[in-house]
Protein backbone atom coordinates (compact mmCIF):
# COMPACT_ATOMS: atom_id res chain seq x y z
CA UNK A 1 0.00 0.00 0.00
CA UNK A 2 1.14 4.17 -0.49
CA UNK A 3 2.19 5.33 2.17
CA UNK A 4 0.18 8.51 3.34
CA UNK A 5 0.97 11.55 5.55
CA UNK A 6 -1.62 12.12 8.61
CA UNK A 7 -1.21 14.53 10.89
CA UNK A 8 -2.52 13.42 14.62
CA UNK A 9 -2.17 16.23 16.37
CA UNK A 10 -0.92 16.47 19.72
CA UNK A 11 -1.67 13.60 21.62
CA UNK A 12 -0.71 11.56 24.82
CA UNK A 13 -1.48 8.12 23.60
CA UNK A 14 0.50 5.63 21.04
CA UNK A 15 -2.91 3.63 21.01
CA UNK A 16 -4.93 6.89 20.50
CA UNK A 17 -2.80 7.77 17.59
CA UNK A 18 -2.77 4.35 15.93
CA UNK A 19 -6.80 4.18 16.04
CA UNK A 20 -7.18 7.69 14.27
CA UNK A 21 -4.78 5.98 11.79
CA UNK A 22 -6.68 3.33 11.86
CA UNK A 23 -10.02 5.05 10.79
CA UNK A 24 -8.24 6.78 8.38
CA UNK A 25 -6.70 3.49 6.47
CA UNK A 26 -10.04 2.02 6.90
CA UNK A 27 -12.21 4.22 5.04
CA UNK A 28 -9.76 4.72 1.93
CA UNK A 29 -7.85 1.68 1.99
CA UNK A 30 -9.58 -1.29 4.05
CA UNK A 31 -9.56 -3.13 7.02
CA UNK A 32 -5.63 -3.44 8.34
CA UNK A 33 -3.95 -5.86 10.58
CA UNK A 34 -0.51 -4.31 10.72
CA UNK A 35 -0.15 -0.39 10.73
CA UNK A 36 3.98 1.33 9.98
CA UNK A 37 4.22 4.52 11.07
CA UNK A 38 6.67 6.78 11.17
CA UNK A 39 8.72 10.30 11.92
CA UNK A 40 12.06 11.75 11.90
CA UNK A 41 11.96 10.63 15.74
CA UNK A 42 10.05 7.74 16.23
CA UNK A 43 8.90 4.29 14.37
CA UNK A 44 5.68 2.28 15.10
CA UNK A 45 4.16 -0.25 14.51
CA UNK A 46 0.90 -2.01 15.67
CA UNK A 47 -0.35 -5.41 15.07
CA UNK A 48 -3.73 -7.49 15.27
CA UNK A 49 -4.93 -10.71 15.11
CA UNK A 50 -8.39 -10.19 13.18
CA UNK A 51 -9.71 -7.58 10.82
CA UNK A 52 -12.35 -6.78 13.60
CA UNK A 53 -11.39 -4.86 17.61
CA UNK A 54 -7.78 -3.33 19.07
CA UNK A 55 -4.48 -3.34 18.56
CA UNK A 56 -2.89 -5.89 20.81
CA UNK A 57 1.10 -5.75 19.84
CA UNK A 58 3.16 -2.55 19.69
CA UNK A 59 6.82 -2.30 18.67
CA UNK A 60 8.39 1.44 19.30
CA UNK A 61 12.05 2.57 18.33
CA UNK A 62 12.98 6.02 18.94
CA UNK A 63 16.07 7.80 20.05
CA UNK A 64 15.07 9.25 23.81
CA UNK A 65 16.27 12.39 25.67
CA UNK A 66 18.26 11.79 29.16
CA UNK A 67 15.30 12.00 30.72
CA UNK A 68 13.23 9.72 28.39
CA UNK A 69 15.96 7.65 28.68
CA UNK A 70 15.19 7.35 32.76
CA UNK A 71 11.79 7.37 33.02
CA UNK A 72 11.50 4.24 29.96
CA UNK A 73 14.35 1.94 31.92
CA UNK A 74 12.37 2.36 35.01
CA UNK A 75 9.21 1.84 33.64
CA UNK A 76 10.80 -1.57 31.94
CA UNK A 77 11.74 -2.91 35.38
CA UNK A 78 8.11 -2.60 36.76
CA UNK A 79 6.12 -4.06 33.70
CA UNK A 80 9.37 -6.77 33.10
CA UNK A 81 6.93 -9.28 32.30
CA UNK A 82 4.67 -6.67 29.94
CA UNK A 83 7.44 -5.42 27.30
CA UNK A 84 11.06 -5.53 26.60
CA UNK A 85 13.37 -2.65 26.38
CA UNK A 86 16.63 -2.77 24.40
CA UNK A 87 19.04 -0.79 22.68
CA UNK A 88 20.34 -0.35 19.47
CA UNK A 89 22.87 1.60 18.17
CA UNK A 90 22.10 4.79 20.53
CA UNK A 91 17.89 3.70 19.61
CA UNK A 92 15.66 2.28 22.19
CA UNK A 93 13.33 -0.54 20.75
CA UNK A 94 10.19 -1.53 23.28
CA UNK A 95 8.06 -4.55 21.89
CA UNK A 96 4.26 -4.55 24.07
CA UNK A 97 4.64 -7.35 24.74
CA UNK A 98 7.64 -9.30 24.80
CA UNK A 99 8.43 -11.15 21.57
CA UNK A 100 6.74 -14.80 21.88
CA UNK A 101 4.86 -13.77 24.68
CA UNK A 102 0.88 -13.42 24.03
CA UNK A 103 -0.41 -10.17 24.27
CA UNK A 104 -2.32 -9.09 27.42
CA UNK A 105 -4.74 -6.00 29.60
CA UNK A 106 -0.89 -5.26 31.52
CA UNK A 107 0.46 -4.76 28.09
CA UNK A 108 -1.74 -2.44 27.25
CA UNK A 109 -1.58 -0.85 30.22
CA UNK A 110 2.45 -0.50 29.70
CA UNK A 111 1.87 1.12 26.39
CA UNK A 112 -0.03 3.83 28.17
CA UNK A 113 2.66 4.59 30.31
CA UNK A 114 5.41 4.41 28.12
CA UNK A 115 3.39 7.22 26.19
CA UNK A 116 3.47 9.60 28.94
CA UNK A 117 7.26 9.12 28.70
CA UNK A 118 7.73 10.12 24.85
CA UNK A 119 6.73 13.25 23.15
CA UNK A 120 4.56 12.20 20.05
CA UNK A 121 5.05 13.19 16.77
CA UNK A 122 2.15 15.45 15.30
CA UNK A 123 2.64 14.18 11.61
CA UNK A 124 3.25 10.66 11.09
CA UNK A 125 4.26 8.79 7.50
CA UNK A 126 1.56 6.04 7.44
CA UNK A 127 1.03 2.84 5.85
CA UNK A 128 -1.46 0.03 6.11
CA UNK A 129 -0.27 -3.78 5.64
CA UNK A 130 -2.10 -7.52 5.89
CA UNK A 131 -5.23 -6.41 4.43
CA UNK A 132 -7.71 -8.84 3.31
CA UNK A 133 -6.55 -10.86 0.02
CA UNK A 134 -9.34 -13.27 -0.26
CA UNK A 135 -10.72 -13.65 -3.49
CA UNK A 136 -14.24 -11.36 -4.36
CA UNK A 137 -16.40 -13.81 -6.64
CA UNK A 138 -17.89 -12.09 -9.02
CA UNK A 139 -20.46 -14.64 -9.64
CA UNK A 140 -21.24 -14.18 -5.58
CA UNK A 141 -21.87 -10.63 -6.52
CA UNK A 142 -24.31 -11.52 -9.23
CA UNK A 143 -26.55 -14.19 -7.19
CA UNK A 144 -26.78 -11.45 -4.65
CA UNK A 145 -28.17 -8.83 -6.86
CA UNK A 146 -30.51 -11.73 -8.38
CA UNK A 147 -31.94 -12.20 -5.11
CA UNK A 148 -31.88 -8.93 -3.47
CA UNK A 149 -33.53 -7.56 -6.93
CA UNK A 150 -30.68 -4.84 -7.07
CA UNK A 151 -29.98 -2.58 -9.97
CA UNK A 152 -26.25 -1.78 -8.55
CA UNK A 153 -23.68 -2.59 -6.39
CA UNK A 154 -20.63 -0.61 -4.97
CA UNK A 155 -17.47 -2.03 -3.68
CA UNK A 156 -15.27 0.43 -1.44
CA UNK A 157 -12.21 -0.08 0.46
CA UNK A 158 -13.48 -0.56 4.58
CA UNK A 159 -17.17 -1.24 3.91
CA UNK A 160 -19.15 -4.33 3.25
CA UNK A 161 -20.64 -4.24 -0.33
CA UNK A 162 -23.69 -1.58 -1.12
CA UNK A 163 -26.45 -2.50 -3.39
CA UNK A 164 -29.11 -0.12 -4.68
CA UNK A 165 -32.70 -1.75 -4.39
CA UNK A 166 -35.65 0.15 -5.92
CA UNK A 167 -33.34 3.46 -5.70
CA UNK A 168 -32.11 3.49 -2.30
CA UNK A 169 -28.98 2.16 -1.32
CA UNK A 170 -28.63 -0.91 1.72
CA UNK A 171 -25.58 -2.27 3.40
CA UNK A 172 -24.94 -5.73 3.36
CA UNK A 173 -23.21 -9.04 5.32
CA UNK A 174 -22.46 -10.95 2.36
CA UNK A 175 -18.68 -10.20 2.80
CA UNK A 176 -16.88 -8.37 5.38
CA UNK A 177 -15.28 -5.07 5.12
CA UNK A 178 -13.42 -5.12 1.66
CA UNK A 179 -9.66 -3.71 0.99
CA UNK A 180 -8.59 -1.96 -1.77
CA UNK A 181 -6.34 -5.01 -2.71
CA UNK A 182 -9.17 -7.14 -2.95
CA UNK A 183 -10.66 -4.43 -5.25
CA UNK A 184 -8.23 -3.87 -7.39
CA UNK A 185 -7.54 -8.09 -8.27
CA UNK A 186 -11.47 -8.14 -9.11
CA UNK A 187 -10.48 -5.48 -11.39
CA UNK A 188 -7.83 -7.07 -13.04
CA UNK A 189 -9.55 -10.00 -13.14
CA UNK A 190 -12.38 -9.24 -14.82
CA UNK A 191 -11.37 -5.92 -17.17
CA UNK A 192 -10.25 -6.30 -20.47
CA UNK A 193 -6.41 -6.03 -20.74
CA UNK A 194 -7.32 -2.48 -22.66
CA UNK A 195 -9.56 -1.14 -19.92
CA UNK A 196 -7.26 -2.29 -17.08
CA UNK A 197 -3.97 -0.53 -18.78
CA UNK A 198 -6.68 2.77 -19.09
CA UNK A 199 -8.18 2.26 -15.46
CA UNK A 200 -4.02 2.19 -14.70
CA UNK A 201 -3.55 5.09 -16.90
CA UNK A 202 -6.38 7.90 -16.17
CA UNK A 203 -7.47 5.87 -12.94
CA UNK A 204 -10.89 5.37 -14.24
CA UNK A 205 -12.81 2.93 -16.97
CA UNK A 206 -15.83 1.47 -17.64
CA UNK A 207 -16.60 -2.07 -19.53
CA UNK A 208 -18.84 -4.83 -20.20
CA UNK A 209 -19.17 -8.17 -17.82
CA UNK A 210 -20.68 -11.25 -18.73
CA UNK A 211 -21.78 -13.76 -15.93
CA UNK A 212 -22.77 -16.93 -17.90
CA UNK A 213 -26.35 -18.09 -17.22
CA UNK A 214 -27.03 -14.60 -14.76
CA UNK A 215 -26.96 -11.76 -16.69
CA UNK A 216 -24.31 -8.97 -17.82
CA UNK A 217 -23.25 -5.90 -15.81
CA UNK A 218 -21.55 -2.72 -16.91
CA UNK A 219 -18.60 -2.08 -14.57
CA UNK A 220 -17.09 0.88 -13.54
CA UNK A 221 -13.62 1.38 -11.87
CA UNK A 222 -12.29 4.46 -10.71
CA UNK A 223 -9.85 5.77 -7.72
CA UNK A 224 -10.85 8.02 -4.61
CA UNK A 225 -8.21 9.03 -2.07
CA UNK A 226 -5.77 6.88 -3.75
CA UNK A 227 -8.02 3.70 -3.29
CA UNK A 228 -9.56 1.43 -6.30
CA UNK A 229 -13.48 1.63 -6.28
CA UNK A 230 -16.38 -0.33 -8.65
CA UNK A 231 -19.92 -0.48 -9.13
CA UNK A 232 -21.36 -2.97 -11.17
CA UNK A 233 -24.82 -2.04 -12.88
CA UNK A 234 -26.90 -5.34 -13.47
CA UNK A 235 -28.32 -5.72 -16.73
CA UNK A 236 -30.63 -9.30 -17.20
CA UNK A 237 -29.68 -11.99 -19.96
CA UNK A 238 -33.12 -12.07 -21.36
CA UNK A 239 -34.28 -8.21 -22.73
CA UNK A 240 -37.46 -7.47 -20.68
CA UNK A 241 -40.71 -6.82 -22.84
CA UNK A 242 -42.65 -3.89 -22.45
CA UNK A 243 -45.12 -5.28 -20.27
CA UNK A 244 -42.87 -6.52 -17.99
CA UNK A 245 -41.48 -3.05 -17.30
CA UNK A 246 -44.83 -2.01 -17.02
CA UNK A 247 -44.69 0.33 -20.23
CA UNK A 248 -47.69 0.86 -22.22
CA UNK A 249 -47.09 -1.73 -25.38
CA UNK A 250 -49.54 0.34 -27.72
CA UNK A 251 -47.28 3.53 -27.37
CA UNK A 252 -44.09 1.58 -27.63
CA UNK A 253 -44.98 -0.29 -30.51
CA UNK A 254 -45.74 3.24 -31.85
CA UNK A 255 -42.39 4.64 -31.14
CA UNK A 256 -40.68 1.47 -32.18
CA UNK A 257 -42.59 1.71 -35.83
CA UNK A 258 -41.06 4.91 -36.72
CA UNK A 259 -39.17 4.32 -40.04
CA UNK A 260 -36.86 7.29 -40.09
CA UNK A 261 -35.65 10.64 -37.83
CA UNK A 262 -34.56 11.14 -34.23
CA UNK A 263 -35.64 9.18 -31.39
CA UNK A 264 -34.56 10.12 -27.99
CA UNK A 265 -34.80 8.33 -24.69
CA UNK A 266 -34.12 10.91 -21.77
CA UNK A 267 -34.23 10.88 -18.34
CA UNK A 268 -31.57 11.16 -15.41
CA UNK A 269 -28.83 8.71 -14.35
CA UNK A 270 -30.47 5.52 -12.95
CA UNK A 271 -33.63 6.19 -14.49
CA UNK A 272 -33.84 3.19 -16.90
CA UNK A 273 -32.71 4.46 -20.36
CA UNK A 274 -30.57 2.07 -21.49
CA UNK A 275 -33.41 -1.06 -20.52
CA UNK A 276 -35.85 1.50 -22.34
CA UNK A 277 -33.57 1.18 -25.43
CA UNK A 278 -32.71 -2.36 -24.91
CA UNK A 279 -36.57 -3.11 -25.05
CA UNK A 280 -37.17 -0.97 -27.84
CA UNK A 281 -34.93 -2.43 -30.03
CA UNK A 282 -35.58 -5.98 -29.33
CA UNK A 283 -38.84 -5.07 -29.91
CA UNK A 284 -37.61 -3.51 -33.68
CA UNK A 285 -35.45 -6.87 -33.56
CA UNK A 286 -38.77 -9.30 -33.49
CA UNK A 287 -41.09 -7.53 -35.67
CA UNK A 288 -38.90 -5.85 -38.64
CA UNK A 289 -36.90 -7.01 -40.92
CA UNK A 290 -33.88 -4.45 -40.46
CA UNK A 291 -29.80 -4.25 -40.15
CA UNK A 292 -29.19 -2.47 -36.86
CA UNK A 293 -26.28 -1.05 -35.81
CA UNK A 294 -25.43 0.19 -31.83
CA UNK A 295 -22.55 1.91 -30.92
CA UNK A 296 -22.35 1.67 -27.45
CA UNK A 297 -19.74 2.64 -24.65
CA UNK A 298 -19.46 -0.05 -23.65
CA UNK A 299 -21.91 -2.74 -24.85
CA UNK A 300 -24.67 -3.48 -21.96
CA UNK A 301 -27.60 -5.39 -23.47
CA UNK A 302 -26.07 -8.32 -25.84
CA UNK A 303 -29.03 -8.82 -28.34
CA UNK A 304 -29.32 -12.32 -31.20
CA UNK A 305 -30.10 -11.48 -34.53
CA UNK A 306 -34.47 -12.41 -34.68
CA UNK A 307 -36.06 -10.92 -37.49
CA UNK A 308 -33.36 -8.16 -37.88
CA UNK A 309 -29.39 -8.49 -38.62
CA UNK A 310 -27.58 -6.36 -35.36
CA UNK A 311 -23.79 -5.71 -35.79
CA UNK A 312 -22.87 -3.93 -31.95
CA UNK A 313 -20.03 -2.05 -31.90
CA UNK A 314 -17.91 -1.47 -28.59
CA UNK A 315 -15.82 2.06 -28.48
CA UNK A 316 -12.48 1.67 -28.09
CA UNK A 317 -12.45 -2.05 -29.09
CA UNK A 318 -14.04 -1.86 -32.17
CA UNK A 319 -14.31 2.00 -33.13
CA UNK A 320 -12.27 5.00 -31.84
CA UNK A 321 -15.15 7.07 -31.61
CA UNK A 322 -18.81 7.56 -31.64
CA UNK A 323 -17.92 10.56 -34.68
CA UNK A 324 -16.16 7.80 -36.55
CA UNK A 325 -18.92 4.81 -36.13
CA UNK A 326 -21.86 6.88 -36.86
CA UNK A 327 -19.51 8.24 -40.05
CA UNK A 328 -18.81 4.76 -41.12
CA UNK A 329 -22.19 3.28 -39.69
CA UNK A 330 -23.85 5.10 -42.93
CA UNK A 331 -21.53 3.24 -45.44
CA UNK A 332 -22.59 0.10 -43.69
CA UNK A 333 -26.53 -0.16 -45.40
CA UNK A 334 -28.18 0.47 -41.63
CA UNK A 335 -31.62 0.71 -41.07
CA UNK A 336 -31.40 1.73 -37.62
CA UNK A 337 -28.65 2.83 -35.72
CA UNK A 338 -28.03 3.33 -31.93
CA UNK A 339 -25.73 5.91 -30.10
CA UNK A 340 -25.16 5.07 -26.46
CA UNK A 341 -25.13 8.36 -25.47
CA UNK A 342 -25.01 11.80 -26.87
CA UNK A 343 -22.35 13.97 -25.01
CA UNK A 344 -21.19 15.95 -26.84
CA UNK A 345 -21.27 18.27 -29.71
CA UNK A 346 -19.43 16.25 -32.62
CA UNK A 347 -21.72 12.72 -31.82
CA UNK A 348 -24.50 15.17 -31.35
CA UNK A 349 -23.94 16.58 -34.72
CA UNK A 350 -23.63 13.23 -36.43
CA UNK A 351 -26.52 11.66 -34.72
CA UNK A 352 -28.33 14.83 -36.57
CA UNK A 353 -27.21 14.01 -39.35
CA UNK A 354 -27.99 10.38 -39.56
CA UNK A 355 -31.44 11.20 -39.47
CA UNK A 356 -31.53 13.39 -41.55
CA UNK A 357 -30.87 10.81 -44.27
CA UNK A 358 -33.44 9.10 -43.98
CA UNK A 359 -32.01 6.60 -40.95
CA UNK A 360 -33.62 5.59 -37.87
CA UNK A 361 -31.52 6.75 -34.76
CA UNK A 362 -32.11 6.25 -31.40
CA UNK A 363 -30.03 7.18 -28.24
CA UNK A 364 -30.05 8.86 -24.78
CA UNK A 365 -29.23 12.18 -23.34
CA UNK A 366 -29.42 13.27 -19.57
CA UNK A 367 -32.62 15.68 -18.96
CA UNK A 368 -35.29 15.91 -16.49
CA UNK A 369 -38.40 16.94 -18.45
CA UNK A 370 -38.78 15.92 -22.36
CA UNK A 371 -39.59 20.15 -23.39
CA UNK A 372 -36.19 20.93 -22.38
CA UNK A 373 -34.52 18.43 -24.49
CA UNK A 374 -34.07 20.88 -27.39
CA UNK A 375 -32.32 23.44 -25.47
CA UNK A 376 -29.89 20.98 -23.55
CA UNK A 377 -29.14 19.69 -26.93
CA UNK A 378 -28.16 23.06 -28.66
CA UNK A 379 -25.96 24.12 -25.11
CA UNK A 380 -23.50 21.98 -26.14
CA UNK A 381 -22.72 24.07 -29.47
CA UNK A 382 -21.09 27.64 -29.52
CA UNK A 383 -23.90 30.60 -29.84
CA UNK A 384 -23.17 30.76 -33.58
CA UNK A 385 -24.47 27.49 -34.56
CA UNK A 386 -27.46 27.41 -32.33
CA UNK A 387 -29.85 28.51 -35.12
CA UNK A 388 -29.05 26.24 -37.06
CA UNK A 389 -28.94 23.23 -34.93
CA UNK A 390 -32.45 24.46 -34.07
CA UNK A 391 -33.42 24.03 -37.36
CA UNK A 392 -31.91 20.43 -37.88
CA UNK A 393 -33.38 19.15 -34.86
CA UNK A 394 -36.91 20.83 -35.59
CA UNK A 395 -36.32 19.07 -39.47
CA UNK A 396 -35.12 15.77 -37.91
CA UNK A 397 -36.91 14.73 -34.25
CA UNK A 398 -39.63 12.46 -34.01
CA UNK A 399 -40.05 12.24 -30.16
CA UNK A 400 -38.56 12.10 -26.62
CA UNK A 401 -39.49 9.91 -23.86
CA UNK A 402 -38.31 10.93 -20.66
CA UNK A 403 -38.51 8.59 -17.55
CA UNK A 404 -38.57 8.83 -14.17
CA UNK A 405 -38.45 5.06 -11.75
CA UNK A 406 -41.48 5.59 -8.86
CA UNK A 407 -41.59 3.33 -6.12
CA UNK A 408 -44.67 0.39 -6.86
CA UNK A 409 -47.20 -0.59 -4.26
CA UNK A 410 -46.06 -3.88 -3.17
CA UNK A 411 -42.72 -3.41 -3.83
CA UNK A 412 -40.20 -2.37 -7.02
CA UNK A 413 -40.22 0.55 -9.31
CA UNK A 414 -42.60 1.64 -11.87
CA UNK A 415 -41.38 4.01 -15.05
CA UNK A 416 -43.65 7.42 -14.64
CA UNK A 417 -42.77 8.73 -18.82
CA UNK A 418 -42.82 12.04 -20.14
CA UNK A 419 -43.33 11.93 -24.08
CA UNK A 420 -43.25 14.56 -26.60
CA UNK A 421 -43.82 14.16 -30.19
CA UNK A 422 -43.03 16.41 -32.82
CA UNK A 423 -46.53 16.35 -34.18
CA UNK A 424 -48.31 20.10 -34.08
CA UNK A 425 -46.99 23.40 -35.77
CA UNK A 426 -46.44 24.93 -31.96
CA UNK A 427 -44.32 22.30 -30.58
CA UNK A 428 -42.20 22.64 -34.05
CA UNK A 429 -42.08 26.32 -33.26
CA UNK A 430 -41.32 25.69 -29.88
CA UNK A 431 -38.40 24.05 -30.90
CA UNK A 432 -36.97 26.47 -33.46
CA UNK A 433 -37.49 29.68 -31.13
CA UNK A 434 -35.85 27.31 -28.32
CA UNK A 435 -38.94 28.03 -26.21
CA UNK A 436 -39.50 25.72 -24.00
CA UNK A 437 -43.07 27.11 -22.62
CA UNK A 438 -44.14 26.69 -25.84
CA UNK A 439 -42.92 23.16 -26.22
CA UNK A 440 -44.98 22.56 -23.03
CA UNK A 441 -48.26 23.88 -23.92
CA UNK A 442 -48.62 22.67 -26.86
CA UNK A 443 -47.67 19.09 -25.81
CA UNK A 444 -50.87 19.43 -23.52
CA UNK A 445 -52.68 20.11 -26.85
CA UNK A 446 -55.48 17.11 -27.47
CA UNK A 447 -54.28 17.36 -31.25
CA UNK A 448 -50.76 15.82 -30.29
CA UNK A 449 -50.25 12.70 -29.17
CA UNK A 450 -48.02 13.78 -26.29
CA UNK A 451 -48.04 13.70 -22.73
CA UNK A 452 -46.67 15.46 -19.81
CA UNK A 453 -45.28 13.52 -16.38
CA UNK A 454 -48.64 14.71 -14.69
CA UNK A 455 -50.95 13.21 -16.91
CA UNK A 456 -49.19 9.65 -16.60
CA UNK A 457 -48.50 9.53 -12.80
CA UNK A 458 -52.20 10.47 -12.51
CA UNK A 459 -53.08 7.41 -15.05
CA UNK A 460 -50.97 4.68 -13.06
CA UNK A 461 -52.17 6.34 -9.45
CA UNK A 462 -55.80 5.77 -11.04
CA UNK A 463 -54.64 2.52 -11.99
CA UNK A 464 -53.49 1.58 -8.58
CA UNK A 465 -49.66 0.97 -9.29
CA UNK A 466 -48.59 4.07 -7.08
CA UNK A 467 -49.46 5.88 -4.34
CA UNK A 468 -50.62 9.24 -3.87
CA UNK A 469 -47.43 10.93 -2.36
CA UNK A 470 -45.13 9.45 -4.93
CA UNK A 471 -47.32 10.83 -7.82
CA UNK A 472 -46.89 13.92 -6.48
CA UNK A 473 -43.78 14.22 -5.49
CA UNK A 474 -42.49 12.91 -8.88
CA UNK A 475 -44.26 15.37 -10.93
CA UNK A 476 -42.72 18.29 -12.34
CA UNK A 477 -45.74 20.82 -11.52
CA UNK A 478 -47.73 19.28 -8.54
CA UNK A 479 -50.37 22.11 -9.03
CA UNK A 480 -51.00 20.24 -12.54
CA UNK A 481 -51.46 16.67 -11.05
CA UNK A 482 -53.55 17.95 -8.43
CA UNK A 483 -56.08 20.07 -10.90
CA UNK A 484 -56.22 16.14 -12.49
CA UNK A 485 -56.74 14.93 -9.72
CA UNK A 486 -59.63 17.00 -8.58
CA UNK A 487 -61.11 16.83 -12.11
CA UNK A 488 -60.63 20.79 -12.76
CA UNK A 489 -58.09 20.75 -15.34
CA UNK A 490 -58.02 22.31 -18.47
CA UNK A 491 -56.16 22.05 -21.77
CA UNK A 492 -54.27 25.62 -21.57
CA UNK A 493 -54.63 27.92 -24.70
CA UNK A 494 -51.61 28.49 -26.77
CA UNK A 495 -51.96 32.10 -26.24
CA UNK A 496 -51.66 31.63 -22.83
CA UNK A 497 -47.73 32.00 -22.50
CA UNK A 498 -45.61 34.23 -22.11
CA UNK A 499 -44.06 36.46 -24.82
CA UNK A 500 -46.72 35.75 -27.17
CA UNK A 501 -45.80 38.28 -29.80
CA UNK A 502 -43.19 36.40 -30.63
CA UNK A 503 -44.53 33.42 -32.32
CA UNK A 504 -45.91 33.49 -36.35
CA UNK A 505 -48.85 32.31 -34.63
CA UNK A 506 -50.39 34.82 -32.20
CA UNK A 507 -49.53 37.27 -35.47
CA UNK A 508 -52.82 38.49 -37.28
Amino acid sequence: MAEVVLGTGQQQSLRTVINMIEQHLRRTQGVPRRIEAHSETLELTAERPEFKGEFVKFAVRLRPNEKCLQALTSLSKEYADSFSFTQEDGAVVLNFPPQGAKPSARALEAVERASRCITLPEVWRVRGENYRIDRISPELLFQAMLQYKASDVHLSPGLCPVFRIDGDVHNSELMGPLSSVQILALIKEIAPPECYTEFEMSKQTSFGYHQIGMGYSRVSAFVKTGAPHCTFRFLPEIIPSFEELHMPPDLMERVASLPRGLLLVTGMTGSGKTTTVAALLDYINAHRATHIITIENPIEYVHVNKRSVISQRSLGTDVNSFNDAVSGALRHDPDIILIGEMRDPDTIRAAINAAATGHLVLSTLHSNTAYEVVNRIVSYFDPIERDLVRLQVRDCLRGVICQRLVPKIGGGRVPALEVLFNDIKAIGDGIITGDSDLIRVGMQQSVSHSFLFEQYLHRIYKEGLIDLDHAREFCTDASVFDQLHMGTYSIPRLDSIKNRGDHDMFRA
